[in-house]
């Protein structure tokens, strides 16, 4: 896989692609900025972590 930095597949296309199959999979629409902010750090901990620890995240502050 590229580094992170040199791979130009991570665009916000991307992940408008990925929220357009959620929807029609039923999952809730995207509805602001941030809940795309929030699908694109997903993906990119997704693609990009290569650690085997769970990533401890609190989602309601995005603090460890």
């Amino acid at each position: 896989m590229p580094a992170k930095d040199d791979d130009d597949r991570f665009t916000f296309g991307l992940v408008v692609d990925v929220a357009d199959v959620l929807a029609r999979h039923r999952y809730p629409e995207l509805t602001s900025g941030d809940d795309f902010v929030a699908l694109q750090q997903a993906l990119f901990r997704f693609l990009y972590t290569t650690s085997t620890e769970p990533y401890r995240l609190d989602p309601t502050t995005e603090e460890s």
